[in-house]
C-alpha cells in the first residue's frame, strides 16, 4: 500500500461546475482503479491524500502536475504505508463558497473536520500531514467574514 498527499491551487476562473467536474472524474477513477482517499478545497486550494497502488497513485499525481486546472502543485509527503487510512471512502468533499457562506456555516464546516482530523486513525506521516495541512488551510477565515 502506498499514500501520497499534495497542495495546489486552482487556477483563476475555475468554477464551482468546474470543481464538481473534478470531483466526479476522481470518484470515477478512483473506484476503477481501487484509490482511494480525501480531497478537501477551500480558499481556493486542494489538499487530498491518495491511497493505493504505488504505481496507480504516482501515475495519478503526475496527471494532476499535468492538469490545467491546478496550479503550484506541491507533493508534502509519500511512502509505504500498512493500511488505508480511508478505506471506505472513494472521495470526500465539502464544497465551501465564500460568497455564499455565512458565518455559523463555516464554523460548523470547520468544527466537523476538525472533528474528523482528531477522530481519524493516523497511521503514517502522510496521513499526519495531511491533517495537520489541512487544519491550517481550514482556520483561515473566509475573505468576506
Amino acid at each position: 500500500m502506498y499514500t501520497l498527499t499534495y497542495e495546489s491551487k486552482a487556477v483563476k476562473g475555475l468554477s464551482n461546475v468546474d470543481i464538481e467536474a473534478i470531483l466526479e472524474t476522481a470518484r470515477n477513477f478512483n473506484k476503477a482503479n481501487g484509490l482511494t482517499g480525501c480531497l478537501i478545497f477551500y480558499k481556493r486550494k486542494f489538499i487530498q491524500i491518495l491511497e493505493g497502488e504505488k504505481e496507480k497513485v504516482q501515475a495519478l499525481f503526475e496527471n494532476i502536475k499535468q492538469d490545467p486546472r491546478h496550479s503550484g502543485v506541491y507533493l508534502l509527503s509519500e511512502g509505504e504505508t500498512e493500511e488505508r487510512n480511508f478505506p471506505n471512502w472513494g472521495m470526500v468533499y465539502y464544497p465551501i463558497d465564500d460568497n455564499e457562506l455565512n458565518k455559523n456555516e463555516y464554523e460548523q464546516f470547520k468544527r466537523n473536520l476538525l472533528l474528523l482530523a482528531d477522530l481519524t486513525v493516523h497511521s503514517n506521516k502522510t496521513a499526519i500531514l495531511f491533517w495537520k495541512r489541512m487544519k491550517v488551510l481550514i482556520t483561515m477565515p473566509p475573505d468576506n467574514m
